[in-house]
């Protein structure tokens, strides 16, 4: 085993992309340490309790960040075993095509990637086996292709929901199951674990039967004796050897303020677009003054999280659905006739309860009492594409605390997709009111710190990005970033997929060249 705090590989933390790599190169025998900031959730009353994790943010991170010189306590992400994919809602959904490609918006210029869609489609499909992605191809029209079929069926859904469901299709719209990371349990032929939806979108899982990457990628890594983990282990800053081109030190500061050196010949930062940024400004040095490789002034830049949004619509029939996370529509996703610009992707939640609902809206609606809204909610998330803007950024004032700047942009086909939601009202069995909440978020903009990327993106050149298309930064040898900060854009789905793939592709690219 390692000795003197020497390991072959270093992974900075546990989330989507750490997680997945620690799981992905376990088997080679390598000494691997993975460094976690934070500990394991307790699995505990409060994980389903909407007050508990909603209103009182019992497992937000507590720190305080800085917009501009304004103080606030970002909702996430959350430092825990597993990182913010601990309380995620588990859709598991691939980009398009086209989301490669430069795209005109109406906000702007979207642009390339330098890989493509056929680069990362193999390892979407292994990513949909490891995360057991639930949803069924073959009716949404914009979906890419695939190799092979989605690995299992979708999730049924409940009868309020499958009305939806046909009501959409009447309309001449393609909803569909939207794609669910969820182990029911049975999908071997084995049981599993003890499956519960109902608290399950946005909330810890206890079950763990949520595909998270804790479930899916750590445990299985420390099944192999060559893997350590180790806890409450903040990631102070990276020292390079004396060329600046090797990341040789790892300085750790403990929970009691300790600090600890570690050694390794390749690391791998996956602390989240915002931490890594940050990690890599803090660790200038002689050789990189304005940062780890930061020649092109670019890390920190370019952060993008997505136009998200949350609605509620009232039904005029009641909801008794315990999940209605089970369908989406990306009918819109590229544009409309009326519009020929991309708007962007609707789905459904998990289900708001009386708590939330009191929490989010001012007053009742039409005589309802909160506990009759919540049983006749439907609950919408919008999202469409935030295009990246080099002011949209992290930086890190004098004490060494991160500095958060943001403003959005593509606001009105974010607006565009809301009408439309809006408009389908009457047609969905709904009164026409649509009720904005975040909950879900957490805190809404511009403080939205959920979905984040692109603030150490992929390119060719040195110039003009910070990795290379195997998320190795160009100033560095034994360095690789899989986490959001390599997206080049961000399209109008959840990132999470498409950061497990890129890991899976850059974990391939490591063992196969590097290790």
């Amino acid at each position: 085993m390692s000795t003197n705090n020497h390991y072959d590989v270093i992974i900075i933390g546990s989330g989507a992309g750490g997680g997945t790599m620690a799981r992905a190169l376990a088997p080679t025998g390598k000494h691997i340490l993975i460094l976690e900031r934070g500990g394991f959730l307790p699995r505990e009353r409060e994980n389903w309790d909407t007050k508990s994790v909603a209103v009182n943010k019992r497992y937000a991170s507590g720190e305080t960040w800085y917009f501009d010189d304004k103080p606030f306590r970002p909702s996430h992400p959350h430092y825990f075993v597993g990182g913010s994919t601990k309380l995620y809602g588990a859709a598991l959904i691939r980009l398009r095509e086209r989301d490669f490609e430069e795209v005109k918006h109406a906000g702007g210029i979207s642009p390339a990637w330098p890989i493509s869609y056929d680069d990362l489609e193999p390892y979407y499909t292994q990513a949909e086996r490891w995360y057991y992605v639930h949803g069924q191809a073959g009716i949404d029209p914009t979906e890419p292709k695939r190799s092979e079929p989605f690995p299992y069926p979708p999730l049924a859904h409940e009868p309020r929901i499958q009305q939806l469901n046909d009501d959409l299709k009447r309309l001449g719209y393609n909803p569909f199951p939207l794609p669910m990371g969820v182990n029911l349990g049975n999908e071997n032929g084995e049981q599993g674990p003890l499956t519960v939806l109902s608290n399950f979108d946005g909330y810890p899982d206890p079950t763990e039967s949520k595909a998270d990457a804790h479930v899916i990628g750590i445990k299985p890594a420390l099944q192999y004796d060559n893997v350590t983990l180790k806890t409450h282990s903040y990631v102070e800053r990276l020292e390079t050897d004396g060329s600046g081109r090797k990341v040789n030190r790892v300085v750790v500061k403990q929970d009691d303020g300790t600090r600890i050196v570690y050694t390794a010949d390749w690391v791998i930062v996956a602390a989240g677009a915002i931490n890594s940024a940050a990690l890599f400004l803090r660790s200038k040095n002689e050789f990189h003054p304005d940062g780890l490789a930061n020649k092109s002034g670019l890390v920190g830049c370019n952060y993008m999280s997505n136009n998200n949004a949350t609605f509620i619509a009232i039904s005029k029939e009641p909801n008794d659905a315990i999940f209605e996370k089970t369908l989406a529509l990306a009918d819109f996703y590229w544009g409309s006739e009326e519009w020929p610009y991309p708007m962007g992707f609707i789905q459904m939640l998990g289900k708001v309860d009386e708590v939330a609902m009191a929490f989010e809206s001012p007053q009742p609606l039409n005589g309802m009492t909160y506990a009759e809204m919540a049983a006749h909610s439907l609950d919408f998330w919008l999202q469409s594409e935030d295009l990246p803007d080099p002011n949209n950024r992290v930086r890190l004032n004098a004490n060494n605390e991160i500095v958060f700047h943001y403003q959005r942009n593509n606001v009105e086909a974010h607006q565009r997709l809301t009408d439309k939601l809006k408009s389908l009202l009457s047609y969905i069995g709904c009164h026409e009111h649509l009720i904005p909440v975040d909950f879900y978020l957490g805190t809404q903009f511009p403080y939205n710190t959920a979905h984040q990327m692109g603030t150490m993106k992929m390119g060719i050149d040195p110039q003009t990005s910070v990795l290379d298309p195997y998320c190795r930064p160009h100033q560095l040898e034994n360095v690789f970033v899989t986490d959001g900060s390599f997206m080049v854009s961000s399209g109008s789905v959840n990132p999470t997929l498409t950061i497990i793939a890129q890991t899976l592709r850059v974990a391939d690219f490591i063992k196969h060249k590097v290790l």
